[in-house]
């Protein structure tokens, strides 16, 4: 065998151990999100006071961290400044092309749709996820896991299904405030930054925000809460290497969830939406 056909086969053996290891890493994903919401009904009937608890922990915070800390808050700060800056980008452009009225048509079309959701699945992902992907890794690297299965308690059940619950209990609200003050917000900016007409902004929000805008988000944010709470958990629930590998999860997870809250955006639009994004530019 020729010495460049020798250097070949290691490079090749390699590679093919990355894609079988990728391949088996994609595998031990999928059965956990699998076993994690089978095991859901066992949580809603055996761990109801662990579901309350992480919802009230997840959603406000702990101690003094419930002032800047929790989720609500978080978010808050988050989609006052996508609703402000949706009100900036709308008037700039469109006073561009002379028709700045219809910046109320902008946000009534591009906040339901796209920015309250991302938003809020963003400031889940950031504070509740990756909140849980700490939790969850210091308790597997402390053999806190080991002993609850020890002890007989269903650890997925009782950890990481109990966490899908709380993390899509706590998303609907969010999503609500978010899209309550993404729209508040724009409206404002609007009118006390550029000087517009309150009623003419309201009348071409009116006219074109669709109810069922408002119905498609609301599905959309329960499956990104669902995906993002997924993938939290199984970083936290499998991290290894001590409180460095804990960090490392962490990131990873976040990385990983904000893809993957993109990849169901765009799908739900897809599905819900159609093609022609249902837009229907008409009084």
């Amino acid at each position: 065998m020729s010495a460049p056909s020798r250097g070949l086969v290691p490079r090749v053996t390699r590679q093919f151990d990355a894609f079988a290891a990728a391949w088996n890493r994609i595998g031990r994903q999928t059965a956990f999100y699998v076993e994690s919401l089978a095991e859901i009904g066992v949580a809603v009937a055996k761990y109801r006071i662990e579901v309350l608890r992480l919802v009230a922990q997840m959603s406000m915070g702990v101690g003094a961290l419930a002032l800047i800390g929790g989720a609500v808050m978080v978010v808050s700060f988050i989609v006052m400044n996508a609703g402000a800056l949706v009100g900036i980008v709308g008037y700039t452009q469109l006073n561009d092309i002379g028709i700045e009225a219809l910046v109320g048509f902008f946000a009534a079309y591009v906040n339901p749709r796209l920015v309250a959701p991302l938003i809020t699945s963003v400031g889940l992902a950031a504070t509740v996820g990756a909140g849980a992907t700490a939790q969850l890794g210091a308790m597997r690297i402390n053999e806190e896991i080991d002993a609850l299965e020890v002890m007989g308690i269903r650890s997925i059940a009782y950890l990481v299904s109990t966490r899908v619950i709380a993390g899509v209990i706590v998303i609907i609200p969010l999503f609500c405030l978010s899209a309550i003050l993404t729209n508040v917000t724009s409206r404002l900016v609007v009118g006390l930054g550029y000087g517009q007409s309150t009623g003419v902004y309201d009348h071409y929000f009116n006219t074109f925000l669709q109810p069922v805008d408002m119905i498609y988000a609301f599905i959309q944010v329960t499956l990104q809460g669902t995906v993002i709470m997924l993938v939290h958990t199984y970083y936290g629930f499998t991290a290894t290497g001590g409180p460095a590998g804990v960090g490392e999860a962490t990131g990873r997870a976040v990385r990983t969830s904000l893809v993957a809250a993109t990849l169901v955006t765009l799908i739900a639009a897809l599905v819900l939406y159609g093609r022609s994004g249902n837009f229907n530019l008409s009084g």
